[in-house]
């Protein structure tokens, strides 16, 4: 069953992606259930530390779940209703005052390295992937997807991956600034868990003005809501039906640019 399941050990709290079978794809209970955590964590002030991993065995996540497109990405008032639902998601998690460290522990791709783009510091074993080969399905990052990855790496790369469809090895990835460190699979709980010891060890007050600060010296550009709408044309075209259904079916795609 896809959930996101939480575990609290003293004052380390962590959220797992979980959806079995799918490389922990998000699927619309898993958004709902996403904000729900994230909004009664930030309200819980005995928290130190939060970490956000995926699921055994391998899999950070690639993003949505593409098996629900039909039902809830289908036309572009279908794709604004769920991103209303992830954008409360995204908000609850971006206003979290305690430090936040990702577990990529495999594929992190699409809405999988927005949520890792979204927390304090990235681990990585060294057999995961980043990307955001939205391409191959026909569809748009929207803005506020695309901020968080900006914020990590340059330009250049963010365009490398949204246009060319490049997927980058945990190396290459570190290289990039999408993540801060990188373990052998075989230790990454170990990394993880000493930079959570760390944080644990320190001040927590100070941790979250920390946060604060970053916050204030961040420059979010301004965008009208026309600008938004854009990125939702993508789900009226031919080329996003084509894009997921190959995807579904494991097929390469046949664009025809409507």
């Amino acid at each position: 069953m896809a959930d996101i399941k939480f575990s609290r050990s003293g004052d380390l709290v962590t959220l797992t992606l979980s959806n079995p079978g799918k490389l922990n794809a998000m699927s619309y209970d898993m958004w709902l259930a996403f904000a729900k955590h994230w909004k009664a964590l930030n309200a819980d002030d005995s928290v130190r530390c939060i970490v956000v991993t995926g699921d055994a065995p391998r899999g950070f996540c690639p993003g949505n779940d593409i098996s629900e497109f039909d039902t809830y990405r289908s036309s572009a008032a279908k794709a604004r209703d769920l991103s209303a639902v992830m954008n409360d998601g995204r908000t609850a998690m971006l206003a979290c005052p305690h430090p936040i460290i990702a577990k990529i522990n495999g594929p992190c791709v699409g809405g999988g390295l927005e949520i890792a783009a979204m927390c304090d510091m990235r681990i990585a074993s060294d057999v995961s992937r980043f990307g955001a080969p939205l391409n191959r399905i026909g569809l748009t990052m929207a803005y506020e997807e695309m901020i968080p990855i900006w914020r990590l790496t340059d330009e250049a790369t963010l365009f490398e991956m949204l246009v060319e469809g490049t997927v980058f090895d945990a190396a290459e990835a570190k290289t990039r600034g999408l993540v801060n460190r990188i373990a052998p699979e075989s230790s990454l709980d170990e990394k993880v868990s000493a930079c959570c010891q760390k944080i644990l060890d320190g001040p927590p007050l100070v941790n979250r003005w920390h946060k604060q600060f970053f916050k204030k010296l961040r420059r979010e550009p301004e965008l009208t809501q026309s600008d938004h709408d854009v990125h939702y044309e993508a789900f009226e075209t031919e080329d996003y039906k084509i894009g997921y259904r190959s995807f579904l079916a494991k097929t390469k795609p046949e664009f025809i640019g409507r």
